[in-house]
């Protein structure tokens, strides 16, 4: 695994003593050629000149690196709160590059976004009457960036309900079969020339594409409708752009990408061929799709004992990288490599085994009787596919540091080259985020 030093690192071994007993990996060539299949599967189906922004969500892997190394592939960056609205810029995206969503924007919030000219959506029609003011108070002349609505196509929930974002009750946009809610919409339209978008998002892990595209298509109709009322009115669309969200699922239990973005854009063009004519323009807004199977965990198991017959590995990975995965296993399984101190994979026989983490509760486990040649002190264990929503948003459970995470390319010689991504998290670092510099401040209130 690699030190703990910044830069390239050409040969950081593979363990022994001072090695760290936990390493974040990020395949660089693989999230390159993630990139290049998300543009290309969409230029591919768009006639030339289409206007297409591929903005990644940065709560998927909110590391400025990442986010630099997505903008150099195309991509930009859709952002959910101020944190992540830095991060973009810290990476160094231009405004036109950066799309706002989030269903708690504050009227500062709205306010920066439209000075700065960064696209956002509304999420409701109370935050369109705060964008009404803050739109009339702009200077004469002033171009607004693009503004939008999130639609709630209702159209129903994947296999799980916390990601599924298109049902009934979601907290998310304005619920398109709602009573009245249509017809509210088009007037919200009509009164507003300045909206030219609508925005859709049904979910993502767990939502298959049908469903996916069936909420596409129910917001590509609505867009039509606005349109045909605005070339009645004014002579013109109003519409211009449809921002359709991400959530392309992964497969977790295998190697294999699938589904792929090729197939997602299929799903798309069978549901809703008007939306690839030409006459919008499109954003998309993945983020697992993109980095999740270019992710690796690497961890040392510490101890291994056996209790009530079961034989448990207590490793350095828990709750504090794979935090939905230790909550709800169910739905988020993980697969577990296993090998031997040098690396090298372990033989065997498969025995039922726990692979725990470190944190102090009973269900911080990777894995709960999964079959694996039995593991023992010193092994390693590796994680695949936790590119995304893992090891990138750190759970400070027991206040364990933040891991260094590593993106590494192999060379045309075969030889692997690391370079830090994010440094692992200091003592001293932990202890200023807990209020350090505040150790009397309670005393003396």
């Amino acid at each position: 695994v690699p030190g703990a030093g910044g830069g390239a690192d050409p040969d950081p071994g593979a363990g022994g003593v001072g090695a760290p007993p936990l390493v974040c990996l990020l395949d660089l060539a693989g999230i390159r050629a993630s990139a290049a299949a998300l543009t290309s599967a969409f230029a591919a189906a768009l006639p030339p000149g289409t206007p297409v922004l591929h903005a990644f969500a940065v709560k998927a892997a909110p590391l400025v690196p990442v986010l630099a190394l997505l903008a150099d592939a195309g991509l930009g960056c859709e952002v959910a709160s101020p944190g992540e609205l830095a991060l973009a810029r810290a990476a160094g995206l231009t405004p036109d590059r950066i799309v706002l969503d989030s269903p708690a924007k504050t009227t500062a919030e709205l306010r920066e976004a439209l000075a700065l000219g960064i696209a956002l959506n509304a999420d409701n029609e109370q935050e369109l009457h705060r964008l009404d003011a803050l739109v009339a108070r702009a200077p004469a002349g002033t171009a607004l960036p693009p503004l939008g609505v999130r639609v709630n196509p209702q159209t129903g929930a994947g296999t799980i309900g916390a990601l599924s974002t298109a049902t009934s009750t979601s907290k998310f946009g304005i619920g398109l079969r709602d009573p009245g809610a249509r017809a509210r919409l088009l007037r919200a339209y009509a009164e507003r020339p300045w909206l030219t978008r609508l925005h859709t998002h049904s979910g993502s892990q767990g939502v298959p594409l049908p469903l996916i595209a069936r909420g596409v298509r129910e917001v590509h109709a609505l867009a039509e409708e606005i349109n045909a009322e605005a070339v009645r009115r004014t002579g013109r669309r109003q519409v211009d752009t449809v921002d359709i969200g991400g959530g392309l699922p992964v497969n977790f239990a295998s190697d294999d990408g699938t589904p792929t973005y090729e197939e997602y854009v299929r799903a798309l063009r069978e549901a809703a061929p008007g939306l690839f004519g030409g006459s919008y323009g499109l954003v998309t807004e993945f983020g697992r799709a993109l980095l999740a199977k270019h992710g690796l965990v690497v961890a040392r198991v510490e101890y291994t004992k056996t209790t009530g017959g079961r034989p448990i590995a207590v490793t350095h990975a828990g709750v504090q990288l794979a935090t939905r995965t230790v909550y709800a296993p169910a739905s988020w399984p993980l697969r577990i490599l296993a090998y031997d101190a040098e690396g090298r994979p372990k033989g065997g026989p498969a025995v039922a085994q726990d692979v725990a983490g470190p944190a102090c509760f009973a269900g911080d486990l990777l894995a709960e009787d999964r079959a694996l040649p039995l593991l023992a002190p010193g092994d390693l264990i590796a994680v695949p596919d936790t590119g995304a929503y893992f090891f990138t948003a750190h759970y400070g459970y027991n206040s364990l540091p933040r891991p260094a995470v590593h993106g590494f390319t192999v060379g045309p010689e075969g030889k692997t080259r690391f370079a830090l991504a994010r440094p692992a998290q200091t003592p001293s670092e932990l202890v200023a985020e807990a209020g350090g510099a505040l150790r009397d401040a309670l005393r003396q209130a």
